[in-house]
């Protein structure tokens, strides 16, 4: 690591605070468009303009957190998530509002969502694109990896002097490693002066999105145990939206099985014995995507290749847009999957993963999903240097098991199926 000067970033702008960005979302999105019902007279204190205000404010109010909710993950870039939060804060509001039956401004609501979102890409735009956040280092330790990682600017410190951190969003330093004195005071006076201190494994896990396999001891294992309420709550949130989504699924399931009758021999369903939950075995259902050949090496049958010469026409095109994973809503209904989770190996591989790699079976401590976090990063993958690096995603998601990640997780995952990313 190389103490380099850092380049000039605009990262104390005040258009990138938030602070700022939620007050001028309130004026925008609130104010102004009550405030252009003045000209007509007494509108402004109607209770449907009132109503409004108040509405479009909490709906601001409950995007902002949102957004703040989904952002400390890795690998998230705000233009992600402006819209869907904000479609989801406002959307909320027009819901209670047809079930309460209050009244309201339908045009004086739309305006406030539209510049709610045209403010935020604003100042997207020309103020946090091209922010990069800056960590100051303490340099003892195990801190020389922390280089690797992109889109980081470091400063690495050369003497305990708070004065040198001055633009630097926080301080980042290895705690198991016995520090001189005077490095530990200043820590400790970094912290008095309200400045972010982050141990660095903890810090390389939240810019990497993976959890470290090499040291986990006992401890690592009870932390990164899944929030169990959340956990069954979520079992049942999959179970009634794949009830919800079941009319509009079943017909895009038929035009994809009748397209695959149509281009090969074989059937339009795939069953293959995979581990599910706790390490059950379970039936995944698919779309058949490939031609049915005759493999003699099991494992290598279960593996699907770059450019693998089994896949058809139409099983490239399945592929690609991720639509041969729709069949798995049965799964769901069935309680053996969930939308979001590591995705179910085939037995035959699962097997071969947990003799070559550590604590590879921890995996299974989550119901496996349709999506999850290490195929929005890494996508496909077979051989086990790639599963080692996959693991440590897997392990990421279950440490950080929650409904904001979920929601970041679905939000690219629609990105992977617009831009067909990862698929094999």
């Amino acid at each position: 690591m190389k103490h380099e000067r850092l380049p000039k970033v605009r990262d104390g702008s005040i258009l990138v605070r938030k602070r700022f960005q939620f007050a001028g979302a309130l004026v925008v999105g609130s104010l102004l468009p009550w405030i252009a019902r003045a000209p007509l007279p007494g509108t402004l204190v109607e209770p449907a303009s009132v109503n409004t205000l108040i509405g479009n404010a909490v709906a601001i109010a409950l995007a902002f957190w949102m957004r703040l909710s989904i952002e400390t993950y890795p690998g998230i870039r705000r233009s992600y998530v402006i819209f869907p939060s904000a479609l989801t804060g406002h959307g909320l509001i027009v819901v209670y509002f047809v079930l309460t039956r209050f009244p309201y401004d339908r045009v004086a609501l739309l305006a406030g969502f539209v510049l709610h979102v045209v403010w935020l890409y604003m100042l997207y735009v020309y103020a946090e694109r091209n922010v990069r956040r800056r960590f100051a280092v303490v340099p003892y330790g195990e801190v020389n990896g922390l280089t690797r990682i992109e889109g980081v600017d470091w400063k690495l410190l050369t003497r305990p002097r708070l004065h040198d951190t001055r633009g630097c969003d926080a301080i980042v330093a290895d705690f198991t490693e016995d520090l001189p004195d005077e490095w530990e005071a200043f820590l400790a006076d970094a912290a008095l002066a309200g400045k972010i201190v982050y141990q660095v494994k903890q810090l390389a896990e939240s810019l990497t999105g993976r959890v470290e396999l090499e040291h986990l001891s006992e401890n690592s294992f009870g932390s990164l145990l899944p929030a169990l309420g959340y956990f069954h709550l979520k079992g049942l949130i999959d179970f009634l939206f794949a009830l919800l989504i079941l009319p509009v699924a079943l017909p895009i399931m038929a035009v994809c099985a009748i397209a695959i009758r149509l281009d090969s021999r074989g059937p339009a369903l795939f069953r293959q014995k995979r581990v599910g939950h706790a390490g059950k075995p379970i039936i995944v259902y698919k779309f058949r995507t490939m031609r049915e050949v005759v493999v003699e090496d099991e494992r290598k049958a279960a593996m699907t290749s770059d450019d693998d010469d089994r896949i058809t026409r139409v099983g490239r095109a399945l592929r690609y847009l991720r639509l041969d994973e729709l069949p798995q809503v049965f799964n769901i209904l069935k309680w053996q999957m969930s939308w979001i989770g590591p995705r179910p190996e085939a037995e035959v591989l699962s097997v071969w993963y947990t003799d070559e790699l550590p604590f590879y079976r921890y995996r299974h401590v989550v119901k496996p999903g349709i999506s999850g976090w290490a195929q929005v990063n890494q996508g496909h993958v077979a051989q086990v240097h790639e599963v080692h690096r996959k693991l440590q995603y897997d392990f990421y998601y279950i440490k950080y098991f929650s409904p904001w990640l979920d929601l970041l997780i679905l939000l690219r995952t629609i990105k992977t199926m617009l831009t067909g990313w990862g698929s094999r």
